[in-house]
């Protein structure tokens, strides 16, 4: 088996294990799921469909605004900083559960085995504060320009933690000696 196969499969393994376990949830069901590259359409594409399908559901505006801007950045962080595999493909996946209390987001993708210390850092940060430094933080990420060559300063992280007002739960799985598939799971409240 090539490098680049087992990488998918690696990934495709983990993208199985969430879809079965969000999916054994008795209460609600899964609105979305693609495992696979997330194009600029797909993406437009999916963000449209699911805030329809949000207000079809019921959802109050506030949401389907959290929503939004949580797949954005979920999304465009798979797209601008996923990694690619051996033979170019930017392996990464989306799975999002409805239940009548909140929606699971799980985001998925390639990451440098290198960067997950620091992403660990950001997210246990996260994690550990309340709102009201979570939101100092963003404004000095902003105010300070702590951004990468790529964009990043952990934004994504924080308006995520932000927007959901949850902890964001993370899981690196090694898929090969470089990179690993890292799966990032929030919860968004429906109230």
């Amino acid at each position: 088996m090539t490098g680049g196969v087992n990488i998918i499969d690696k990934c495709n393994a983990r993208f199985q294990e969430i879809f079965t376990s969000f999916n054994k949830s008795s209460d609600g069901k899964i609105t979305v799921s693609h495992f696979g590259e997330f194009s600029q359409d797909l993406v437009n594409s999916l963000t449209i469909s699911i805030e329809n399908a949000m207000y079809d559901s019921g959802d109050k505006k506030g949401v389907v605004k959290r929503m939004f801007s949580v797949l954005i950045e979920g999304l465009q962080n798979i797209r601008i900083h996923g990694e690619r595999d051996e033979y170019g493909t930017q392996v990464s996946f989306l799975v999002i559960h409805q239940n009548t209390d909140a929606y699971k987001i799980c985001f998925g993708n390639l990451v440098k085995k290198e960067k997950i210390k620091k992403i660990e850092e950001i997210l246990s940060f996260l994690n550990s504060e309340d709102q009201v430094v979570v939101k100092q933080r963003y404004m000095e990420v902003l105010s300070l320009g702590e951004i990468s060559s790529k964009g990043g300063a952990g934004l994504g992280f924080i308006t995520m933690a932000l927007k959901t007002k949850q902890p964001i739960s993370y899981h690196a799985l090694p898929v090969s000696d470089e990179l690993a598939c890292l799966s990032i799971e929030l919860s968004l409240p429906r109230v």
